[in-house]
This record gives C-alpha cells, structure tokens and sequence, in this order.
C-alpha cells in the first residue's frame, strides 16, 4: 500500500469510510464489518473514517471493537457537530467550545483510544463562529487528545478563518467524477494553505458502480429518497454510469476501479494531495476499491470521464 502526506500526517493512499457499517444504507452486519475493517488494515488501507453521528455512536464502537490491539497501525478520524438528538428534522449544527470538547471526551470513550489522529468539524457550524469552534478544537490537540484537525463541507472563506485560528491538515467533501463541487469553492484556498483532499462517497454512493438498482433499495437506505436517485433522475443519470461502465469493460476492469482511477488522477491537477475514502462493509467490495490503485486511466479516457459531471440530474441531497 501506498502512502499519502497530508501535511505531517501519512496515511494510507486509499481509506476507508466505515459509515455505512451503521446506518443509511439499509441492513449492516456487524461481524461482517468487524472483518472488513481487520481486512482493511491486513491490505494496508489504514486510514479510517468514522464519525460520532453514524449510527448515533454505533460506529464509533463498531471501529473501535474492531482496531482493538492494532491502534499503532491506524490512523484514525473522527467527526463531530451533527446534533440529532431531537430528530433527523430538528438537526443543528454546533460548535461551541463547551460541545466540541463534551463531543471529544464521548468519541474517545466509544472508540476506546487515548487520541484521535485526525479530528473534523463535520459541517460549519450553526451555533457558534469557526473561529470558536477551531479555538476548541486547538485546545484539544494541545491537551494531546488530538493530533490534527479537519473541516468537512467548508468553502474557502471558512477554510481561511479557521486555519488563521489553527492549522487544518485537510477538508473532506464530497468528490467524484459526478460531484465537483470542491474545484469551484475551496481547492484554490486549499493550495494556497496546503490542505489536502478527503474525497467522500467518491463512487457517487455506488452510483458509479453499476452495481446499484435504485429500484429495490432497503426501505431504510437513504438513497430511495436521494434526487440522483429517485424516478426520472435515476433513469437518466443511468447514462453517466454507462459510460463509466464503458470505460472499464474495454480496460478489463471494474467500474468502481475507473470511478476511484480518475479520483487519483486529480492530484495533480488540483495542486493538493488527495486521499478518498470510498465505504463499503464488505471484504469483496474492499478489495475491489485497493485492486484501483493499480489502475492508470489514459488520457483519452480521462477526456470521456471528465465530462460526466456536466450530465448530472439531481441535487446530491
């Protein structure tokens, strides 16, 4: 395996995004996901994602059950700020210096460590500036319960403010050859401030994959109400993973491999290191995923990939 520098922290070219091991995306087995993220660090992807609000704790435990007697490999990240606890309606966003640190002191007992390598602010904050939010989490990694700091979702004003309080080592959003988001509201500020990429849902939530029939998702997968995927958006963004589909039979390789292929292939372009997490809780699918950084996209089928974005019907939520 690979590794990637996001500033001083070197992790896993590839990691691993263990939210649905928990929720959203229908049924989950936990001896199943327990021996997916053990094959995971076996394969060397040791760079985990893991946040307090999936599965309202859930995952936090499930993590950190499964890295038990293997902490020295890992490198761990976690999230906070989602507040659920008067519904998935009612959601706030907080950041007070008083929750961020509750929300530290909680994760570290649910994954059972001493330290969290690498600790986000999960969406910008409702409740309080960045600049209060950041404070706390600065305080945290001088207190040594946190090494480095991350912001999910941000654009580049954000980026900016937080990192004048404390450096941020990287950003994660959503990213793939459908979500471009990031290239119009915060790569520029990241190379300026040398922040690197966490590229999420990076196969378009298993759009990409081909492996997906919006028709027969579990009634409680996300999905059956997500715009790319319900009725006349499902059938034409059909059109995008049928390309990518395309691309990868005439490379004799799998689609989630080209999907993942063309996400590498960005670092260069953005100017900044990039380091996606594509989820799954299946040992098959895992290996698929690591089988991508073996995988080189021509430049003729980085021109056909490039272009899907524009295709796109639907919100991503």
């Amino acid at each position: 395996m690979r590794t990637t520098r996001l500033g001083d922290l070197t992790v896993s070219a590839e990691g691993l995004g263990c939210m649905g091991m928990s929720e959203w995306y229908g049924h989950a087995d936990w001896d199943e996901s327990v021996a997916t993220i053990r094959r995971a660090l076996d394969l060397g992807v040791t760079f985990l994602d893991t946040a307090d609000v999936y599965g309202e704790g859930h995952n936090e435990v499930l993590v950190g059950r499964a890295i038990a007697g293997r902490r020295g490999d890992v490198q761990l990240a976690t999230k906070f700020g989602i507040d659920r606890r008067l519904g998935d309606g009612h959601r706030v966003i907080r950041g007070e210096r008083d929750y961020v640190r509750h929300a530290c002191e909680a994760s570290l007992l649910r994954l059972g460590v001493d330290v969290i390598d690498l600790y986000y602010l999960h969406r910008p904050p409702q409740t309080a500036e960045i600049e209060e939010t950041v404070g706390a989490m600065a305080e945290l990694v001088r207190e040594g319960k946190v090494r480095h700091l991350g912001l999910s979702e941000v654009d580049g004003d954000l980026l900016r403010r937080a990192h004048a309080v404390h450096p941020i080592t990287v950003v994660q959003s959503e990213y793939s050859l459908w979500t471009r988001d990031p290239e119009r509201t915060v790569i520029g500020a990241m190379r300026e401030l040398g922040v690197g990429l966490v590229p999420y849902a990076p196969l378009g939530r298993g759009f990409l994959t081909g492996t997906v029939d919006t028709r027969r998702l579990d009634e409680r997968d996300f999905r059956r109400r997500n715009p790319r995927f319900s009725g006349e958006a499902a059938g034409a963004n059909e059109r995008i993973a049928d390309t990518v589909r395309s691309v990868a039979e005439a490379k004799g390789v799998a689609p989630a491999q080209v999907a993942l292929a063309w996400v590498f292939a960005q670092r260069d372009r953005l100017g900044v290191p990039v380091v996606p997490i594509p989820g799954t809780r299946r040992v098959k699918w895992l290996e698929q995923n690591v089988g991508a950084l073996d995988v080189t996209l021509t430049a003729e089928e980085l021109a056909t990939l490039d272009t899907l974005d524009a295709q796109v019907v639907g919100a991503r939520y």
